[in-house]
C-alpha cells in the first residue's frame, strides 16, 4: 500500500476514529491538536441503528461505549413557573446509546494513542502540494511532508480553509447560537428540565451539560477563544428573561466548562481536493443536527477502508469515500436545530411542545431518525494485517 504516512488535524471523534483504522491498515498516523489536551465534558453524542453499531462492534468499542453511556433522559419542557407541559422522552434525544463526547473521545484516544503520534498544542499554517505529498508548516512544530492529509477539525475546519478556501465559502450560519456551561446544580439532578421564550431556550442538569442554552440572533462578531467575551454576549442575550434564567446567566462567571457556537452547516461540493481530505463536520457538518457523530465514525470506516482497497490510491479512495458519504450525509445538509430548539414564537413554541404528546407523530420521527442512521451499506473492506 503506498501513501501510508497520514496527517490528521484534529483529535476529538472523527480524527481519532480514522488514526484507528489507518493504523490497523498499516499507516503510520499523526493528530494534530489545537488544544493543549484532549477536552473533557462537552455534550452528550449519541449513535441509533445498525450502521452505526456495527462500526463501533467491528473497532471492538461497542461494548465499552454501552458501559460509559450516559443514559438518555426524559426531559420536562416547562413554562415560567416550573409546571410540566410537555416531555421529550430520552429515545428522541439521546438515540440508542448516548455517551458524553469527552468520554468518547477519551477511549479513541486510549485505543490509538499507543501506536500513532498524537502532537497538542499546535496547528497547521500551511498545506503545499508538490509531486508526492503535501509540505505541511506549523506555528510551533518544524516543517513536515505527508502522502496525505485529512481535516478532521470540525465545522471551522482549519485544513478546510487552508486547502479549499475562506469559511465564508462553505459555511451558512442558520441564524442561531447556542452554548453549553458546566454550572453548579442547586442537588442532584433527577429530570432535565427545558424552558423556552421566543427565540430563547435553556435546558437545565441535561446530558448536553449542566447548562445548555440556544438563542436566535443576528451574526455575532467575538473570539472563538475568549470565553469571557463569549459569556458576556450570552448574557446579553438573556437579559429580561423569566424563570431561573437570570440565576442561571449569573452562574456562568464560575463555569469550570464554557462554550459558544452558531448553529450552521457546510455545504461543499467535494470533501477532496489533490491530496487533502475532509472528514466528519469539516465535510458534512450541521450543528445540534443529531447525526454528526455517527457521521463521523461511519465515515471514517469507509475513508480509511477505501483507501486500503485501492492500495492506497488516493484518487480512487477519496472518489469512492465521496459517493458513498454523499449520500449517507445528505440528513446534515437540510434541517436546522435552531428553531426546533428555540421556536420564534409563543405559539410555535406550544406548537412543538404539542408534537411530544401525540405518540404516532413521535414514533414516526424516530423511525425516520433510524432509517436515515442506517441509509448505507457498509462494505467489507481488506482485513486488517495482523499489528
Amino acid at each position: 500500500m503506498k501513501n501510508t504516512t497520514v496527517l490528521i488535524s484534529g483529535a476529538s471523534i472523527a480524527g481519532p476514529a480514522l488514526a484507528y483504522w489507518l493504523e490497523r491498515h498499516g499507516c503510520t498516523v499523526t493528530v494534530v491538536e489545537k488544544a493543549p489536551a484532549l477536552r473533557p465534558g462537552g455534550q452528550a453524542v449519541d449513535f441509533k441503528g445498525p450502521a452505526h453499531m456495527t462500526v463501533l462492534a467491528r473497532m471492538g468499542i461497542l461494548d465499552e461505549v454501552r458501559r460509559r453511556q450516559t443514559g438518555g433522559h426524559d426531559t420536562d419542557l416547562i413554562d415560567a413557573d416550573g409546571r410540566t407541559r410537555a416531555v421529550i422522552p430520552g429515545a428522541f434525544t439521546g438515540g440508542e446509546i448516548e455517551i458524553s463526547r469527552g468520554d468518547l473521545a477519551a477511549l479513541l484516544y486510549e485505543r490509538t494513542a499507543g501506536r500513532c503520534e498524537y502532537v497538542f498544542g499546535d496547528s497547521i499554517t500551511s498545506l503545499t502540494e508538490t509531486a508526492g505529498g503535501v509540505h505541511v508548516t506549523f506555528e510551533r512544530g518544524a516543517p513536515r511532508t505527508f502522502d496525505l492529509v485529512v481535516g478532521a477539525d470540525g465545522i471551522h475546519s482549519n485544513v478546510r480553509r487552508l486547502a479549499f478556501g475562506p469559511e465564508a465559502d462553505y459555511v451558512r450560519f442558520l441564524g442561531h447560537y447556542y452554548a453549553l456551561a458546566d454550572i453548579a446544580a442547586e442537588g442532584p439532578a433527577v429530570r432535565s428540565v427545558m424552558y423556552n421564550e421566543p427565540g430563547r431556550m435553556v435546558s437545565l442538569w441535561g446530558n448536553k451539560a449542566s447548562a445548555f442554552f440556544v438563542f436566535a440572533s443576528e451574526r455575532l462578531e467575538y473570539d472563538r477563544w475568549n470565553p469571557d467575551q463569549q459569556k458576556r454576549l450570552l448574557t446579553r442575550a438573556y437579559e429580561g428573561a423569566r424563570w431561573k434564567v437570570p440565576e442561571i446567566v449569573a452562574a456562568l462567571s464560575g463555569a469550570s466548562e464554557f462554550y459558544l457556537d452558531s448553529i450552521s452547516r457546510v455545504e461543499i461540493d467535494h470533501y477532496a481536493r489533490g491530496r487533502v481530505v475532509l472528514l466528519g463536520d469539516a465535510a458534512y457538518g450541521n450543528t445540534l443536527g443529531g447525526f454528526g457523530t455517527g457521521l463521523a465514525v461511519v465515515g471514517a470506516y469507509v475513508l480509511a477502508g477505501e483507501l486500503a482497497a485501492a492500495g492506497g490510491d488516493h484518487r480512487t479512495a477519496f472518489r469512492r469515500y465521496e459517493e458513498q458519504l454523499r449520500g449517507y450525509a445528505k440528513v446534515a445538509r437540510k434541517g436546522n436545530a435552531g428553531p426546533f430548539l428555540a421556536p420564534p414564537t409563543q405559539a410555535r413554541i406550544a406548537m412543538r411542545n404539542q408534537m411530544f404528546k401525540r405518540r404516532l407523530l413521535l414514533k414516526s420521527m424516530l423511525w425516520t431518525a433510524d432509517r436515515f442512521a442506517s441509509d448505507i451499506d457498509l462494505a467489507d473492506y481488506p482485513a486488517p494485517p495482523s499489528r
